[in-house]
């Protein structure tokens, strides 16, 4: 383990030394966000603005990069192409034309008739129409999701430690949900369903990291009652932050490999996964943690109950 620890034993990082830039930095970063939002807003994709889904199989394993070239110079807008389920399946994604039903369905033919010159023999099994009312469905259950999300994890960390804990916890896991949207809104990237599904993905991630981190924090409470909460604090995140490093490090490998070698499909997923680790690192670090430091720690209440990592194993 000694070759590919990060952090050495001894690091001794005062980390508490630069909380007013982590607190003037997180809200740049925040308020940057809500005003990119309220201007340039989200760039929703088709579950959430409506739109055409068709769902194919072609006679061999479909080529993806014909079929869009195909369908791409129709004038139709935003078209994806995804493949699911086996080789020759893929779904088809258009964005809603203006005017009705009638309008829809011509894309639709317009589509059809465009595989039938490129791709050759072609078994539609699915034409859909997504209206204005499923999207806005989409959009409510999405941000209930993550309510929902936030609201239950702060509750636990309510109840496993106390609720300076929590409180902590979800500034920093809304931080880090708030930063991430301000991101698609900045570089206009499609935010569809799978990227609420790479949020709250990031919101597990980082209130793992953080729990770590404060679960240290208890643990230092009883062995070092009188010790000052700022250096228990420090001592606390560089005893945690070789595992911090390295679980980081390695989801990060994987993420990237994702994005270079996955196709266009999952570039989106997977790029919000992988701000949401640097992200969710960051603020586990030098959000979660100083805030204990302002909100006070009832070293009592919080020492009793022993460690969530003794009591886990």
């Amino acid at each position: 383990m000694k070759l590919i620890r990060l952090a050495p034993p001894e690091t001794q990082i005062p980390f508490l030394s630069f909380r007013f830039f982590a607190f003037a930095l997180s809200g740049v970063l925040a308020v940057a966000s809500v005003v990119l939002l309220m201007i340039s807003g989200l760039n929703f994709g088709i579950d959430f603005r409506g739109g055409i889904l068709i769902e194919v199989r072609t006679a061999e394993a479909a080529d993806i990069s014909v079929m869009r070239d195909a369908v791409s110079g129709l004038g139709l807008g935003d078209v994806g192409l995804q493949e699911f389920g086996e080789p020759r399946d893929v779904l088809i994604r258009i964005a809603q034309q203006p005017g009705g039903e009638e309008a829809q369905l011509a894309a639709a033919d317009l589509v059809k008739e465009a595989l039938a010159g490129r791709v050759g023999e072609v078994e539609y099994r699915r034409v859909e129409f997504v209206g204005p009312k499923v999207s806005a469905e989409l959009i409510r259950d999405g941000l209930l999701a993550l309510a929902l999300a936030l609201g239950a994890m702060m509750i636990y960390i309510w109840l496993r430690f106390e609720w300076q804990f929590g409180l902590g916890a979800v500034i920093a896991l809304a931080h880090d949900v708030l930063v991430t949207m301000g991101v698609f809104s900045l570089l206009q990237l499609e935010f569809n369903l799978s990227i609420i599904a790479a949020i709250l993905t990031i919101i597990g991630y980082s209130m793992n990291d953080t729990v770590v981190v404060y679960d240290r924090v208890r643990e230092n409470l009883i062995k070092h009652r009188t010790m000052p909460l700022i250096d228990l604090l420090n001592r606390s995140k560089n005893e945690t932050l070789s595992r911090t490093l390295m679980t980081s490090v390695t989801t990060l490998l994987a993420l990237l490999a994702l994005f270079f070698f996955g196709g266009a499909v999952i570039k989106g997923f997977t790029f919000a996964m992988i701000w949401g680790v640097v992200v969710g690192t960051y603020s586990s670090i030098f959000v979660a943690g100083p805030l204990l430091l302002y909100f006070g720690i009832d070293r009592l209440a919080a020492s009793k109950g022993g460690s969530a990592t003794q009591d886990s194993a």
